[in-house]
């Protein structure tokens, strides 16, 4: 729960070194045209615990600032009701009230208490002017709540009465730790992003490895964000900006992050736009080199098996066959993960095993969320010893 923390003597010996980690993350687009004096209450799952909380507010697609006059953070207790005595305001610079210019984000105040991993935080916000294109996450997996007028001060979910399927303004939750502890993020398509998976029960395959992370004894990357989009490709911006163009505000802007696991392209090589292998490992290679440049570790992962997807055909195939060799023994990334290898079936390679296949044979249900990221090397993602960059390629 959000606890308070008492305040108790320091000791004149110096504190331990501590940073803020980012906790919970969704990937910014367009959501249509933005809606005056509404209030949010939106549902996230926390994959870290710390204190001092705080959240990151986005209108990186508005065309006008938006101002938000109240902000508050609680415990989801069931559906829109929060957990009596939770719910407490948050602020920016001192001020209850912040502006986001257009195309901006805007960090909190941090929140004085303890927020637990694998918690059901409810960030509740209200924008008396927000006009103009809105800025939020369009499928989230996660029923939220919206009103009319502002009632995130409530606890009760009496004003609540439409429910949503998408997180507005909200992209990023960090909490503080230890400075031993990190985060990854999952750079990546609407298998990443949980599509088909079980709508507000925290079955992506980001949360079944955040789980992993959270019981896996010497771990220290913990955090993880879920930056995956619906559609989206590496090269070409349409369903959100594409991962090269958005590589820096929904990955390397994100506290704490030690690597980047990037599992995309399907999206690129079935549209059928002409888009060669080449051209994709060209922006895999872009990619990498970025996020080495920044410091963060790669990890990649192979792309899966697609046949029986009305947009499969033999040349996609080929290029998703060519693609994989790369990622695997390029030696591009810091580490592999073979989801390929994972999803296909022995019998028919091209082909997803069907206990694994939500049945359009080309996003896993469930068990094949879950298997996906049983497949994650956990090592793989502590980056100890910096990233390798040309260093031999291997997958997991």
């Amino acid at each position: 729960m959000l606890a308070s923390v008492p305040q108790v003597p320091v000791a004149a010996q110096a504190a331990p070194a501590r940073h803020d980690v980012v906790t919970w993350g969704a990937g910014a687009d367009r959501l249509g045209d933005a809606v005056a004096d509404r209030s949010y209450r939106l549902v996230v799952r926390t994959s870290v615990g710390g204190d001092q909380l705080r959240v990151r507010l986005s209108n990186a697609f508005g065309d006008r600032p938006v101002t938000f006059d109240s902000v508050h953070a609680g415990v989801q207790r069931a559906g829109a009701a929060l957990v009596p005595g939770s719910n407490r305001r948050i602020t920016f610079g001192g001020a209850r009230s912040v502006s986001v210019p257009a195309g901006a984000t805007v960090l909190s105040d941090p929140l004085p208490g303890r927020a637990a991993a694998g918690l059901n935080l409810v960030i509740s916000l209200h924008s008396p002017d927000a006009a103009g294109p809105a800025t939020g996450h369009g499928m989230a997996m996660q029923t939220s709540y919206a009103a009319q007028g502002d009632h995130t001060a409530e606890e009760g979910a009496g004003h609540f009465t439409d429910t949503i399927g998408s997180w507005f303004y909200l992209d990023a939750v960090t909490v503080r730790t230890g400075a031993s502890t990190g985060a990854v993020v999952a750079l990546g398509d609407s298998i990443t992003d949980g599509w088909e998976s079980s709508t507000d029960l925290n079955r992506r395959w980001p949360d079944y490895l955040a789980r992993r992370l959270a019981a896996a004894p010497g771990a220290t990357v913990r955090g993880v964000a879920n930056e995956g989009i619906s559609g989206n490709k590496v090269l070409a911006d349409g369903a959100g900006q594409s991962a090269l163009n958005r590589l820096e505000r929904d990955v390397l802007s994100h506290l704490g992050v030690r690597t980047v696991f990037v599992f995309e392209g399907v999206n690129d090589l079935k549209a059928h736009t002409g888009v060669t292998a080449a051209d994709l490992i060209s922006g895999y290679r872009e990619l990498a080199e970025r996020a080495h440049a920044a410091g963060k570790c790669v990890v990649g992962a192979t792309v899966g098996p697609f046949k029986g997807w009305s947009e499969w055909d033999p040349a996609a195939e080929a290029v998703r066959q060519e693609v994989n060799a790369f990622i695997r023994d390029s030696g591009t990334f810091d580490a592999v993960t073979d989801f390929d290898r994972i999803l296909r079936n022995p019998y028919d390679p091209e082909r997803m095993m069907p206990f694994l296949d939500n049945g359009d044979h080309l996003h896993p249900n469930d068990k094949g969320m879950q298997a996906l990221a049983d497949a994650v090397d956990l090592k793989s993602l502590e980056c100890a010893d910096g990233p390798r960059t040309g260093a031999p390629g291997g997958a997991h």
